[in-house]
């Protein structure tokens, strides 16, 4: 299962209480009250997770970069809208007040700042979790009263991983487009991630991801069009050497990953089309041994190459078997696009155009 790998987590975390705007510091193991309608009843969960990096500048000071953040930071302003009532939608806060709060409040407390220097000293990871909570201490069917933003960090190693294994699951749907929630990331969807890769060890013991179809189960198969893997975006890396992307909907989740990853690839000269891919297609690239690599895109694993992805028809029977062709150039090259990606945060890459990197001296 995709997993975080060598975790060590910041000392403090934050909490920011949207309705009269009070910021606080807590322990890091600081806990969510039980009798939260968050824990109850699913409501008022959303997060982020936002990667970013921390060195010392040519000044010898400690500065945190950020890449495209500010699509991080408004989609986490639109998780938090959706989980509230048409009435509490002036709790919202704007993305430079959270910009404020995670960099200007939080990342500056005397507490965490070792914790960034020792980042900086290792060259390490980071990844920035904010999430929402209802603080108030009922179990009522209602919109949160008093809504909050906690958040927390960590750096790590990696995250998935290459080698990983991926099995199509059309059985299960992540998410439901008529509701809007698939594109926003939200508590409620990952449970069923979860439960679909334990389908997946079903039919492959060692599957590590899972790849959904759209939310339509009872369409025909083979006409249904692929969407996400379980916690991620997906690209295709064909033999004429192009990548499709699939586009954003409210199956889709808007990463922020993706969008810069297509960016690096189409500045390094791979054609990227942004297109729908239905089941029978991929049976047939598959099949045809057209398909030359299938990504896994997130935001902590970058860019990852599935070494094995198992396909299957209605009975959940083996029909076809992709693995990628190493030896194709444009297996290479995803590989390269991923250490671009990377190294933009470092400073040591070229920003293709429509990219931002932010950077903040603490």
């Amino acid at each position: 299962m995709a997993k975080f790998e060598g975790v060590k987590w910041m000392p403090k975390q934050m909490r920011y209480l949207l309705p009269n705007k009070q910021f606080e510091i807590f322990e890091g193991e600081a806990k969510v009250f039980a009798l939260s309608r968050s824990i109850m009843y699913a409501m008022f969960i959303c997060f982020e997770g936002i990667r970013f990096y921390c060195k010392r500048n040519p000044k010898g000071q400690l500065e945190v970069t950020f890449l495209n953040w500010h699509k991080n930071l408004e989609r986490l302003r639109r998780g938090i809208a959706f989980n509230l009532g048409k009435d509490q939608q002036g709790w919202v806060p704007s993305s430079e007040e959270l910009e404020s709060i995670f960099i200007h409040q939080y990342f500056v407390d005397p507490d965490i700042r070792p914790f960034l220097e020792e980042m900086a000293a290792l060259d390490a990871q980071g990844y920035l979790r904010p999430f929402t909570v209802d603080e108030e201490h009922s179990m009522g069917v209602t919109f949160p009263n008093q809504p909050a933003i906690r958040a927390l960090a960590c750096r790590y190693d990696q995250y998935l991983g290459e080698p990983f294994c991926g099995v199509v699951i059309p059985h299960l749907v992540r998410a439901m487009g008529v509701n809007g929630t698939g594109c926003l990331k939200l508590g409620i969807n990952y449970l069923i991630s979860v439960k679909a890769i334990d389908e997946a060890r079903k039919i492959t013991p060692e599957a590590a991801a899972a790849l959904f179809l759209d939310d339509n189960p009872r369409g025909n198969l083979e006409d249904r069009q692929v969407t996400e893997w379980d916690s991620s975006c997906c690209l295709f890396a064909l033999r004429d050497g192009s990548v499709i992307k699939i586009p954003e909907s409210n199956l889709i989740l808007p990463s922020v990953t993706i969008q810069g990853m297509v960016a690096v690839l189409r500045e390094m000269g791979v054609p990227v089309m942004e297109r729908h891919i239905a089941y029978r297609e991929l049976l047939e690239k598959v099949r045809s041994k057209e398909l030359v690599a299938v990504c896994s895109i997130g935001t902590a694993g970058i860019l990852n190459r599935c070494a094995k992805l198992v396909l299957v028809d209605n009975d959940l029977k083996i029909v076809a078997t992709h693995v990628p062709d190493e030896g194709h150039p444009l297996y290479k090259k995803l590989r390269e696009a991923r250490t671009h990606y990377w190294d933009i945060y470092k400073e040591k890459a070229k920003l293709p155009a429509g990219m931002n990197l932010y950077k903040y001296v603490l």
